[in-house]
């Protein structure tokens, strides 16, 4: 039913005086949300067994003999889609990060908190995979709030202990699944079929983040959205009218009402049902407006559509729209804010792309030895002095040669060094460098040297070489 003309009146804005997570005496407000069904919870089961597959599946892909993303904080390696960035490249990572900066400030501007709803690792674990234990274990939210009153009897004992022990075993399933994004599978593996004295602190690791993962799907729950993630706040900023939420549109519902059998209606479409707030699993009514404590799960659209379905009046009332779509009519997507954010995100992208394409294996610094002069041999030959440090910037073992660019010469190098890099490796020594003496034409003359592995070139750079004056 739609009706023209209704007068709104002014919005109780009582409610962000509270905090729906804790009532009045102080004391936490344990949320029962209704089971939802319907065709969003539907697109959302199967969206949640797509990403769940990707999240397990990616630590397993490996390009180039290397995990496809790896964030190994312990030792400063990451790898991200293949590209290996080490304590070499901490710009490179900290570029990525703003770009990625950049695009949650688009992603957010245009679609509000979609990731929250859809895709956050927090509410895929804890809606559709805890949440749904707990339904399967203790049932509906009535039978919950029943077997929470009641006495620790046999039947309260089993199905607790069912439930916790399960909540257990998956939380021990993520610590191993965010371990294998730190430390790649293959050491991963390692612990789990090695004696656990070989890999005592990493099985320690492994312990504690399944007790924090325990803590936050059993207890912490909506607060870890509402109270510790800093997403929710930041979004106040984020968006603007234009921006897609789950939202109320309050010019269709309002004023709301009872529906009564064989009585003209006068009210807008919302018959007060409370099924929106029901399903809730933070515990507000969207019916208020954006707020914080939304994460956008689409179950309060479901309640309403199966409601709106029940009573005959058109589906939607709760839906993705903006405010200017229920307020104007319009919406407006591409506003000059998503232009700006557009245009510094390609900015981003372009210069991270120019750096990753032109980006080498190795990095040299070749400087002359502080206070050295240059030797003038009997053989008509100039010798300089150097010193040298080469970085590894990849995840593997690389056997380097120096070798002159242009001119003829040699390189000697002081002792026996061994230029082997581990991955992400350095070493560093000393070198003389040969010249024949008719080959230079001035005081200062620029040589360019190469770094190979094999035939394969993995990087050009220059030195001044210093000579007699001529």
């Amino acid at each position: 039913m739609n009706i023209s003309n209704h007068v709104i009146t002014d919005p109780d804005e009582s409610f962000r005086d509270h905090f729906s997570a804790v009532n009045e005496d102080g004391k936490r407000n344990w949320f029962y949300p209704q089971k939802p069904t319907g065709k969003w919870h539907t697109r959302r089961a199967w969206f949640t067994v797509g990403i769940l597959t990707l999240l397990f599946a990616t630590p397993f892909i490996k390009f180039n003999g290397q995990p496809l993303l790896l964030f190994n904080v312990l030792e400063r390696k990451f790898i991200i889609f293949g590209i290996f960035i080490g304590p070499q490249d901490y710009w490179l990572f900290g570029l990525t990060m703003l770009s990625f900066m950049v695009f949650i400030v688009l992603f957010t501007t245009i679609f509000g908190r979609l990731w929250c709803g859809w895709a956050c690792p927090q509410t895929v674990f804890m809606e559709m995979v805890f949440r749904k234990i707990e339904y399967a274990i203790e049932g509906n939210a009535t039978k919950q709030k029943l077997l929470n009153k009641a006495p620790w009897n046999t039947e309260k004992i089993v199905r607790k202990t069912a439930k916790y022990a399960a909540f257990l075993i998956v939380s021990f399933l993520i610590a191993n699944l965010l371990l294998s994004y730190v430390l790649g599978v293959d050491d991963l593996s390692k612990i789990i079929r090695e004696p656990i004295a070989d890999h005592l602190p990493l099985f320690g690791g492994i312990i504690a983040f399944t007790a924090i993962f325990y803590f936050n799907f059993a207890w912490l729950r909506d607060q870890a959205c509402t109270v510790v993630c800093p997403y929710g706040r930041l979004q106040g900023v984020l968006m603007d009218r234009n921006t897609i939420n789950v939202a109320y549109d309050y010019e269709r519902g309002e004023p709301r009402g009872k529906i009564h059998k064989n009585q003209e209606r006068t009210e807008g479409d919302c018959i007060n049902c409370h099924q929106c707030v029901a399903v809730c699993p933070t515990g507000i009514d969207i019916r208020n407006g954006l707020q914080m404590e939304c994460v956008n799960c689409t179950a309060c659209i479901d309640a309403c559509d199966n409601i709106m379905d029940k009573v005959g009046f058109e589906k939607g009332l709760i839906r993705y729209t903006s405010e200017n779509a229920i307020v104007k009519k319009t919406n407006k997507l591409i506003t000059p804010r998503v232009i700006g954010a557009m245009a510094m995100l390609v900015l981003l992208w372009s210069v991270l792309g120019f750096m990753v394409v032109s980006r080498t294996d190795t990095q040299t610094m070749l400087l002359r030895a502080p206070g050295s002069q240059y030797i003038e041999n009997s053989d008509r030959s100039i010798t300089n002095l150097y010193t040298f440090k080469i970085f590894n910037k990849t995840n593997q073992t690389i056997n380097p040669t120096i070798r002159l660019e242009g001119v003829s010469g040699k390189l000697i190098f002081a002792g026996k060094p061994n230029l082997a890099l581990d991955p992400a490796g350095m070493v560093e020594g000393t070198v003389f460098i040969v010249v024949p003496a008719e080959a230079l034409k001035k005081r200062k003359t620029t040589l360019t040297l190469s770094v190979f592995q094999g035939n394969e070139k993995l990087e050009e750079f220059e030195t001044t070489f210093i000579a007699p004056e001529k």
